[in-house]
């Protein structure tokens, strides 16, 4: 049977769904998309007579209480093979093609640059094996969100967030098409014509083709706004692609010492720097490199049988990924000198023209796909972690709202897009790295006691995994180490900035969070967006349905 129009007022969305105060503004929804709700205008009527009250916030979430079913919350739609390719493809991007100079810059020793990537890679595991407990023990969208909300209450959760929306991850994508800019850069202009601003004038052309949905056709943000299962294909896809990539440039590397050449290799532990300021710096640029493990976590609620391919696709993405890295490494050093290494603004094209020559242009279309693809997963998960906070009430309302027919949360990835523009203005990589390890690290440090809390205050909840205590002790003793010894013996004015923006949000939960202070307008913008962009409220998965 063909669906039914149903003509709904605001009150009428009220009622039915949460939505939002008196209005005159007429939307159509069809039967489909209410479900089992409502079958007629009669019973729409009904229903109003029977549930309006005096429209207030209080009445309003009461109502939405009543009446959101399972037809409004996100599916399980990602499998073991999507969780890798989600991991994997989340994790290489940007950081394999910019954080190997600054490593070796740091270490100054091909040996100590190599030891360094290993024991990145040896850090991330154990931090992702926590992450994979935390992940099962509390199964919900969110990961830190979560994890801290519930160990150590709102505030610290807010806080999390609030760093998260207006700088980890607008800022990471950022990096990431500035990093896709150079490598662009390196192949169409020769080295009198680049320019930082043709730079970020290549970088914002990435991010609005791939971030704003509603007037591109090709981009990341419409994967992620038409449906989850088209997200995860792409997401294979690029990580496939990408992963191809990479193989060309260890086999590359491979070839060139079979014919008895191998570049920096031969100077080993040459020089190896004694700072140990400089050293933490260098993990810091490593473990940028690997950052993305604990991004399965944030989806929690839509993978298939989380108890099993969480902690496996974890594994199984970190491994794959050191390993990666370590054989690409070895290939760059193998065919380049240090001071080549180091005098490169992109290490890729420069390994190419000497090992591929005129397939050089390959190199800067493994790192569009490999940022594309990071992109593509980095979008996904940022924008679940601001769409559970949103119905936590840490961020505003209209970004806990999810489309109608994708179920996919729209307004979060509209707001993401938006700040990484914002932030392209006063963009530099190296500055912005150094802010998103440094407040990356310092809630990492978190993670790891809330673990640590979580054993005693759900001492009797059954794990299906449970590492060892040692582990989380010693990552967030590595955490210590990396977030005050750069900050107390080279206090740079990122870090400042990154205290500057914790005690802004503390400020700000005060009245907005604890007092529940309205800002003006925000009535009208959920009103708005809800017409726009053809979203409603969602169920508020407990922890009982879990």
């Amino acid at each position: 049977m063909a669906d039914e129009i149903l003509i709904l007022t605001f009150t009428d969305l009220q009622v039915l769904m949460g939505g939002v105060k008196n209005g005159s503004i007429v939307t159509q929804m069809t039967d489909k998309a209410l479900g089992p709700l409502v079958r007629s205008s009669n019973e729409a009527g009904s229903l109003r007579q029977k549930h309006l009250k005096p429209t207030t916030y209080e009445t309003m979430s009461e109502t939405r209480d009543k009446v959101t079913t399972e037809k409004f919350r996100v599916k399980r739609r990602l499998g073991l093979l999507s969780s890798v390719s989600l991991i994997v493809g989340n994790i290489i991007g940007s950081g394999i093609f910019i954080s190997p100079r600054n490593v070796l810059a740091k270490t100054r020793s091909v040996g100590l640059c190599l030891v360094t990537w290993a024991l990145c890679g040896v850090i991330s595991m154990c931090a992702a094996l926590v992450y994979a407990e935390l992940g099962t023990l509390i199964p919900k969208s969110g990961a830190e969100h979560a994890y801290f909300l519930k160990t150590y209450g709102s505030f610290v959760s807010f806080l999390y967030v609030w760093c998260q929306a207006f700088v980890t991850m607008p800022g990471s994508m950022t990096v990431k098409a500035l990093t896709l800019s150079e490598y662009l850069s390196e192949v169409i202009f020769d080295e009198c014509g680049q320019s930082m601003y043709m730079k970020k004038i290549i970088a914002t052309t990435a991010i609005y083709i791939k971030d704003l949905p509603l007037l591109l056709t090709v981009s990341v943000a419409i994967t992620n706004c038409i449906s989850v299962r088209l997200t995860a294909r792409v997401q294979i896809f690029f990580t496939f692609v990408k992963l191809m990539g990479l193989v060309v440039i260890i086999v590359g590397g491979i070839w060139w010492m079979s014919t008895g050449q191998f570049g920096s290799l031969v100077t080993g532990f040459d020089g190896t720097t004694n700072n140990v300021q400089d050293f933490a710096l260098a993990v810091y640029s490593g473990l940028w490199a690997y950052d993305g493990w604990g991004g399965l976590n944030s989806v929690t609620e839509e993978i298939k049988n989380p108890k099993r391919n969480l902690p496996l696709g974890i594994v199984i993405s970190v491994l794959l990924v050191t390993a990666v890295y370590l054989l690409v490494n070895v290939s760059y050093l193998s065919v380049l000198t240090k001071s080549e290494f180091l005098s490169s603004l992109a290490v890729g094209v420069t390994w190419a023209e000497q090992v591929i020559g005129p397939a050089v242009i390959l190199i800067p279309i493994v790192v569009i796909c490999s940022v594309y693809g990071s992109s593509n997963g980095s979008n996904f998960t940022s924008s679940r972690l601001l769409f559970q906070a949103a119905r936590e009430g840490h961020m505003p309302e209209l970004c806990s709202y999810i489309h109608v027919h994708s179920l996919i949360p729209l307004p979060s990835v509209l707001l993401l897009t938006t700040l990484s523009l914002i932030y392209m203005i006063p963009a530099e990589i190296s500055g912005l790295m150094n802010l998103l390890n440094f407040i990356g690290w310092l809630f990492y440090g978190m993670a790891m006691i809330a673990v640590i809390i979580l054993r005693w205050k759900m001492k009797d909840t059954k794990r299906v995994i449970k590492v060892p205590l040692v582990i989380p002790v010693l990552v967030l003793l590595i955490c210590v180490y990396l977030v005050v010894t750069p900050f107390i013996q080279d206090p740079k004015v990122e870090f400042l900035y990154a205290l500057a923006i914790l005690g802004l949000g503390a400020v700000v939960y005060v009245p907005m969070v604890h007092f529940k202070v309205r800002m003006p307008g925000m009535v009208s913008l959920a009103h708005m967006g809800q017409c726009l962009l053809d979203v409603v409220p969602t169920h508020l998965v407990k922890d009982d349905e879990l």
